[in-house]
C-alpha cells in the first residue's frame, strides 16, 4: 500500500462554505484543516479558493471541499454560486471585533436564503489565542448559537485550538443528516443537494487532493 488515495476514492463529498467579515481568520482557518499551516500576513484573498480534505465518519470516507470567500465579503458581492450545493458552513468571527460579531446575524441570513434548510452551520469564534483582548465573550456567542440552533466552537488558526474539531463536528452531522435522509428516502434517496460518490460538481477538477500529514491527521 502506497498510501496514495485516488481522486475520486471517496463515499461522499459534502461542500462546505466559510463566511464572515474580512480579516476574522477564515483563510487561516481553511489552510491549517487542509494542510496544517498558518501564514501571519494577512493578505486578503483574491478569486475564488477552496481546498479539500479526506477524512472518515462512521467507516465511510468523506471528502470535504472548502470554499472560502475570496475577499468578495468586502464588497458584499458573494455570489448565489458560491453558496450553491452547501450543506455546511462555518461562520466565522473576530472574538477581538465585536463589529466581526455584529455581522454574523446577516451572514446568516444571506447563507440560510441562498441554502437548504437543513445546512449545517457552525458559529466559529476564532483568534480564541488573543485572550487579553477579547470583546466578544464566549457566553455571547453560545447564547447566539442556542438562539439559532447553531454549533458552536471558539477557535484559533495560530495555535490550532479546536480547528480540527470544528470542521470534524460539522462534517460529522452533515453525514448523519444525510444518512437519516437517505434511511427516511428508503435509500432511493432523492437528495439532490447532496452530492455523492461519481456525481460531479462544477469546479475546476484539478485541485490537488491534500495528503493526511501534520500533526492535523487522524
Amino acid at each position: 500500500m502506497s498510501g496514495y488515495r485516488a481522486e475520486d476514492d471517496y463515499d461522499y463529498l459534502f461542500k462546505v462554505v466559510l463566511i464572515g467579515d474580512s480579516g476574522v481568520g477564515k483563510s487561516n482557518l481553511l489552510s491549517r484543516f487542509t494542510r496544517n499551516e498558518f501564514s501571519l500576513e494577512s493578505k486578503s484573498t483574491i478569486g475564488v479558493e477552496f481546498a479539500t480534505r479526506s477524512l472518515t465518519v462512521d467507516g465511510k470516507v468523506i471528502k470535504a471541499q472548502i470554499w472560502d470567500t475570496a475577499g468578495q465579503e468586502r464588497y458584499r458581492a458573494i455570489t448565489s454560486a458560491y453558496y450553491r450545493g452547501a450543506v455546511g458552513a462555518l461562520l466565522v468571527y473576530d472574538v477581538t471585533r465585536h463589529s466581526t460579531f455584529e455581522s454574523v446575524e446577516r451572514w446568516l441570513r444571506e447563507l440560510r436564503d441562498h441554502t437548504d434548510p437543513n445546512v449545517v452551520v457552525m458559529l466559529i469564534g476564532n483568534k480564541c489565542d488573543l485572550r487579553h483582548l477579547v470583546a466578544v465573550s464566549t457566553d455571547d456567542g453560545t447564547s447566539f448559537a442556542e438562539t439559532e440552533s447553531l454549533y458552536f466552537m471558539e477557535t484559533s488558526a495560530l495555535d490550532a485550538t479546536n480547528v480540527e474539531n470544528a470542521f470534524t463536528e460539522v462534517l460529522t452531522q452533515i453525514y448523519r443528516s444525510v444518512s437519516k435522509k437517505s434511511m427516511e428516502a428508503g435509500d432511493d434517496g432523492n437528495m439532490q443537494t447532496v452530492p455523492t460518490k461519481g456525481e460531479k460538481i462544477d469546479v475546476s477538477k484539478d485541485v490537488s487532493d491534500v495528503k493526511k500529514g501534520g500533526c492535523c491527521s487522524s
